[in-house]
């Protein structure tokens, strides 16, 4: 791929984890580049939402950071430093909390927008320079619930376990909790090839979305009760003759246990407890066994709750019991949202991995590593705190904090107590490419280099490794998150291990991951781009593994597992001071956090700031009219916004999208109620009262 002034490189999105392909050409005095299209990358054909096409706008000075700053003293300002000043500082600052109060005094968070180069590296750093085991990422408030499932049932967590081209020609898919008109656009297309050939969608979400608009079947349950939703189809898949016994005696285990549990949730039951009427529960039992094949997806909905391992896993005892997985064009994924969510957890952001998935706690797994790494296994610490956790813990256990493409501040729920818990820290050093909310908090502030200004890899949510050449020089006074660790490292005693060159670091990746899980030991910089990206487990000679368990599952007995789940309540229900549900949730215009959309004129013009959604008779019962002001008010604190009154969510439900800092920040509401197995926060349903402000 040329990087002449006058070809385009060829390249992916900066945002979520479809990781559109698309073209950047040069501007004509070479200071900035434009998108075109990519019609030859299969996931989009050249499709691009607003954020893909507007994401050279946060490139311009004008709106990042284009050098270091330093608070020189406790209350003070942020100022301009140089370089050396800059990491000497952050060197120290870290340094001297290990010393004060031993290596787990310091922490590091991660983001799932870092490349596998920086999101390995990070992972090294953390545990061979720091010598802590106080790391995790903002990819813990993604798919980790249906990371877990995943390893419970099939033994390998990959987002989806077949190709985006799979979809449409499929005769069923369930979409549970996910709206990719709004937060993956693109997608939107392989939906709607599935019903022009014929197959029928089922969208079960508590709010009519523009991507429920679209199905066939739209099931509304109330938020919170999705487990009780999947149980009850197994129900009557299971009563009304619809399950397939031969391959549940062929390729699975554990069927007995988790039929007696879904057979305690009758039709009648689950419609009390969800608000779905049984006659629509028949009908999607009856579209998803009809046809040959059928795929249930799920994302954010199900599974950023405090039962979201459990609630996956009953949407994967469905897919199962009726033979919908380890089957072409059958199966159960999850619609990965941040770009490099998928990779980002691969390879050793996450408190308890090691790069390859390889399990923190697995001799074996060890040695490898410290093989690669050139350390004694004994040196490597244990696994740590997951990222609420980890956050939750500034300023006591954890007083020193290195966090690189995340800001908790708006995303992490319980924001406000975060905010606090970060602003108690005795150090705080922020590698981000704009000023974001967490970053005005910092001690050190460092600017590090963009999508187009870096090359390095990312893994969609195919599982699809792909790679982005650097189309733009950055600004002199920017550096790469590789550079950052690089001159860390050095400063704090290790010389040697960190290079700053992404492919060096990508081939160490590669022997690091051999034999794991997660093997990309057969990828590489040149293949990646000879085959429009790899599809990993990817072992040396191997062509790819586009689709999973067509022979086996990955357990030690080639056999799925069926996991016995049971229905039970949210963290929190509503009562006589908290009366409603909000659920949380995105806008096509913004992303995440905001921290890099909120800075585009095009964007803001279409999605300006927060508000919350709520039914025409909720409205009239609180006599509020619409872009009336709000206050949505949980056991956790207050946010306020315009009314937005819609017929398309529940009466008993309010919506607020979550991009925005300040009174409207709609994370100061959210419950922290870890789910046991994935450690995922509760985010997308709590209790909450609603008055005019």
């Amino acid at each position: 791929m040329s990087n002449r002034d006058d070809a385009a490189t060829a390249t992916h999105c900066p945002y979520c984890a479809l990781q559109c392909g698309m073209n950047l050409r040069r501007t004509p005095d070479g200071a900035g580049v434009t998108v075109e299209e990519r019609a030859d990358f299969p996931v989009n054909l050249g499709a691009l939402c607003g954020k893909g096409r507007t994401a050279p706008a946060v490139l311009s000075s004008r709106v990042r950071l284009t050098g270091p700053l330093v608070r020189t003293h406790a209350g003070g300002p942020l100022v301009p430093a140089t370089w050396e000043e800059a990491l000497d500082a952050v060197a120290e600052g870290l340094a001297r909390t290990g010393r004060a109060h031993g290596p787990d005094a310091v922490g590091v968070f991660g983001g799932g927008g870092l490349t596998n180069e920086k999101a390995y590296a990070l992972g090294k750093f953390a545990r061979v320079a720091l010598r802590t085991s106080q790391i995790d990422y903002n990819g813990r408030f993604c798919m980790s619930s249906a990371a877990a499932a995943h390893q419970r049932a099939f033994g390998l967590d990959r987002g989806l376990p077949f190709p985006l081209e799979d979809i449409p020609r499929t005769g069923c898919v369930i979409l549970v909790g996910s709206n990719p008109a709004e937060t993956m656009p693109p997608f939107l297309r392989y939906l709607t090839e599935l019903k022009a050939n014929g197959g029928t969608l089922i969208v079960v979400d508590p709010r009519r979305t523009r991507t429920a608009e679209q199905a066939d079947l739209h099931l509304a349950p109330r938020p919170g009760t999705d487990l009780a939703l999947a149980l009850g189809l197994l129900h009557l898949v299971v009563a009304e003759g619809r399950t397939d016994e031969e391959f549940i005696a062929a390729r699975t285990t554990g069927w007995a246990q988790a039929r007696a549990a879904a057979m305690a949730h009758w039709p009648e039951l689950v419609e009390r407890i969800t608000g779905v009427p049984v006659p629509r529960l028949r009908e999607a039992a009856r579209m998803f066994c009809a046809p040959e094949s059928a795929m249930v997806l799920t994302a954010r909905g199900p599974e950023q709750q405090s039962k979201g391992t459990d609630t996956v896993g009953a949407w994967i005892n469905l897919c199962l019991a009726t033979g919908r997985a380890g089957r072409p064009l059958s199966g159960y994924g999850c619609l990965t949202g941040q770009g490099n969510g998928q990779g980002g957890r691969e390879h050793g952001q996450k408190a308890d991995q090691l790069p390859g998935y390889r399990k923190l706690t697995d001799p074996a797994a060890r040695a490898h590593v410290a093989g690669v790494w050139g350390i004694d296994p004994q040196s490597l610490p244990g696994p740590g705190r997951s990222a609420y956790e980890l956050l939750d813990a500034l300023g006591t256990d954890v007083r020193a904090l290195l966090l690189m493409g995340s800001n908790p501040v708006v995303s992490a729920p319980r924001a406000a107590h975060v905010e606090e818990r970060i602003r108690s820290l005795d150090f705080l050093a922020v590698a981000d490419v704009v000023l974001s909310e967490t970053a005005a908090l910092a001690d050190v502030v460092l600017p590090v280099t963009q999508w187009a200004e870096e090359t390095g890899t990312t893994t969609n949510l195919e599982g699809r490794v792909l790679l982005r050449r650097r189309a733009l020089t950055p600004p002199s006074g920017v550096r790469s998150d590789l550079e950052v660790l690089h001159g860390l490292a050095a400063r704090l005693g290790v010389e040697k291990g960190f290079p700053t060159d992404p492919e060096e670091v990508f081939e160490e990746l590669r022997r690091a991951s051999e034999g794991g899980p997660a093997d990309y030991s057969g990828i590489s910089y040149a293949r990646i781009e000879a085959e429009q990206g790899v599809f990993w487990p990817c072992p040396p000679d191997s062509p790819g593994t586009p689709r999973l368990f067509l022979d086996r599952f990955a357990t030690d007995d080639g056999r799925a597992r069926f996991v016995p789940v049971s229905h039970r309540e949210a963290a929190e229900s509503p009562d006589a001071e908290y009366p409603l549900l909000l659920t949380t949730g995105r806008v096509v215009a913004q992303y995440q956090s905001g921290a890099q959309t909120r800075r585009v004129a095009e964007l803001n013009a279409a999605a300006p700031g927060p508000f919350v959604e709520l039914h025409p008779r909720l409205a009239a019962r609180l006599g509020v009219a619409d872009g009336a002001p709000l206050a949505v008010t949980s056991r956790r604190g207050r946010a306020v916004a315009p009314a937005r009154i819609t017929d398309t969510i529940r009466v008993d439900t309010v919506f607020m999208p979550f991009h925005w800092a300040g009174e409207g920040r709609a994370n100061t509401l959210t419950n922290p109620a870890l789910d046991p197995v994935s450690r995922m926060p509760e985010f997308k349903v709590c209790a909450v009262r609603v008055e005019p402000a």
